[in-house]
């Protein structure tokens, strides 16, 4: 593992980091990724020029930012594709109808290059074996034949852009090494800066603030919470329904107290109306539940 080039986070490079993990090698710095961002931007602007320098269109575009990078160190595809250009290797979309229809499996490729909104890592097959190479890793992580399809698809149910690398890589120490060994991964990297906030965590320090992942993650826990309660309404109202029917049926059944035993007249009839009062609230608090629950 330690012939293996990895370059780590740093910053918002990772666009960087993703060539120089691809190529295996320091390759290209931010100065050469600016450079060819300028370039582009320079061909983009001399097409707009060809429509009339005077032009709304133009003067709005010059106005408007690069769209190729940014100040955060950020770098768009046409300049990773320009990049990888100068050493003759091609990015084909993964997910494509060309590509798919060629049916290829991902295991016989030689490297992928993933991408989600401004995050940019590589996969690539070193030897007979393929690693994960992101940045945001605190090292290579292995990965099985078998795993690699099933992490191509689950990249691609997150939101990630696929692109295969086509031609040939420059030849690299990891790659003469591990065509005479495998590696054995007993341990698998963490994200960086994860065993510090485990360590900082353990020390009873402020924890840090939740990220979105987070943030959905308590909102779906919340929801299931919810959920449970009003499956807990419903087991309670469909018992009382249940005891209700269970009490009309006894109800009907003919009462085993003669009739002759009666009240008075004043008693009887303060009575009949409690209980008939008493009944006509309970049916009419049935009604609403069970009108309630079949709503829901």
């Amino acid at each position: 593992m330690e012939s293996i080039f990895h370059e780590k986070q740093e910053g918002s490079l990772c666009a960087q980091h993703c060539l120089n993990n691809l190529l295996q090698g320091e390759y290209f710095t931010p100065v050469d990724l600016s450079s060819i961002a300028h370039q582009l931007d320079e061909e983009e602007r001399m097409r707009m020029a060809e429509g009339g320098m005077a032009s709304e269109e133009y003067r709005t575009f010059l106005q408007q930012p690069s769209g190729n990078m940014d100040d955060s160190g950020f770098f768009s595809i046409q300049v990773i594709s320009n990049a990888l250009g100068v050493w003759g290797l091609e990015l084909i979309l993964f997910n494509s109808r060309e590509y798919q229809s060629l049916m290829i499996n991902p295991i016989n490729e030689k490297a992928f290059i993933c991408n989600y909104k401004e995050h940019w890592f590589t996969i690539r097959k070193l030897g007979q074996q393929w690693f994960n190479l992101n940045s945001l890793l605190t090292g290579p992580e292995l990965i099985s034949d078998t795993y690699l399809a099933l992490f191509l698809a689950q990249l691609q149910q997150e939101g990630y852009s696929i692109f295969v690398i086509r031609g040939n890589l420059p030849e690299c120490e990891a790659e003469q090494i591990l065509r005479i060994m495998r590696v054995q991964q007993e341990q698998r990297p963490r994200l960086i800066g994860e065993d510090e906030a485990q360590s900082s965590s353990g020390q009873g320090s402020r924890p840090p603030a939740l990220d979105e992942d987070e943030e959905e993650l308590r909102r779906a826990l919340a929801l299931s919470r919810q959920d449970m309660d009003v499956e807990d309404e419903e087991a309670d109202l469909r018992r009382a329904i249940q005891l209700s029917m269970q009490g009309s049926v006894m109800s009907n059944k003919p009462s085993e107290s003669k009739v002759g035993n009666v009240k008075s007249s004043s008693q009887a009839a303060g009575s009949a109306a409690g209980e008939a009062q008493t009944e006509t609230l309970t049916a009419e608090e049935l009604r609403r539940r069970r009108q309630a629950y079949f709503d829901r």
